[in-house]
């Protein structure tokens, strides 16, 4: 449990997990439980209603509760009909997660780690991934977040989920600005997005290839882009306006992407400046460069 004093937490909050299998949805409730929250899974329906209820009698609680095609009496109806019941009996905020993942990346889970998957005993792994995202697609479709954890190392879905769930109230927006390489695939938990692939490339230059966005002689050269400044100036004006209209809507988490094609020169050098643009105006910013280093996160 948490050891942050109570008039810093938001009590009473719900959070349904749900996802396909081998998306992240155990790692996701462990994260919770490492934040503080009290977590079950797969209880079965009929006792959901009766457990929030009791937890929000005792103040305080806040529940992060796993469900999926294994929870007993298990229908897209039934769990949406409970969430609106909740709902309606004023246990708010009552929030529906998504674990989310790419076939093929499922696929390649399921054969490493040799688990069945739920819905494929008797049939290939792959017809049963199917055949689970066909039964969840409607609880996908309803869901107030969706992530998807294929191109997610554990760190950034930490990240993600602290980010979204943490129990300590955040004064300001939380934002992190991020460098990601288009070859390994966008990151899909980019809320926006910009392609810096326009600028000249220091790769092309064999003294700054072995180099990164981070040296000052990488940054000199991308900095003389004819078109460089006036990027940097439109993205500077439009983050300027978009923040704190975010803070006003009540937004607690912002994801800024910034993208070429190595995801080490270009991106790296545009994500520095902008992260140290977002700190100056007085937000909290997470740096993260998703493919420059192995462990796929860093922070300054």
């Amino acid at each position: 449990m948490s050891d942050m004093d109570p008039a810093q937490l938001t009590p009473n909050q719900v959070v349904i997990v749900s996802g396909l299998s081998g998306a992240g949805k155990s790692t996701a409730l462990r994260q919770f439980e490492d934040m503080g929250w009290e977590v079950a899974d797969n209880i079965p329906l009929s006792l959901l209603m009766s457990m929030v209820e009791e937890a929000g009698e005792g103040g305080g609680a806040n529940l992060a509760i796993g469900i999926d095609l294994r929870t007993r009496g298990f229908s897209i109806e039934q769990v949406l009909g409970v969430i609106k019941e909740l709902r309606a009996n004023g246990c708010d905020p009552v929030r529906l997660l998504f674990m989310d993942c790419d076939e093929a990346v499922l696929q390649r889970r399921f054969t490493e780690t040799r688990r069945r998957h739920p819905l494929a005993t008797d049939r290939p792994v792959g017809d049963g991934i199917r055949l689970e995202k066909q039964r969840l697609a409607g609880l996908k479709n309803a869901a107030d977040l969706r992530i998807d954890s294929t191109n997610l190392s554990q760190p950034e879905l930490r990240r993600i989920l602290t980010g979204h769930y943490s129990l300590q109230r955040a004064s300001r927006l939380s934002v992190t600005v991020m460098s990601f390489s288009y070859v390994n695939g966008i990151p899909r938990e980019a809320d926006l997005m910009f392609d810096v692939r326009f600028l000249q490339n220091p790769f092309y230059d064999s003294r700054l290839r072995p180099m990164t966005g981070q040296d000052p002689d990488v940054a000199a050269f991308i900095a003389g882009d004819p078109a460089f400044n006036d990027f940097m100036a439109q993205v500077e004006k439009l983050l300027l306006l978009l923040l704190p209209r975010y803070v006003e809507e009540g937004k607690s988490y912002l994801t800024i992407a910034f993208g070429c094609t190595g995801g080490r020169h270009r991106s790296v050098c545009v994500t520095e400046k902008i992260h140290d643009l977002v700190v100056k105006s007085g937000y909290f910013a997470n740096l993260v460069h998703r493919d420059l280093v192995e462990t796929s996160l860093t922070t300054k």
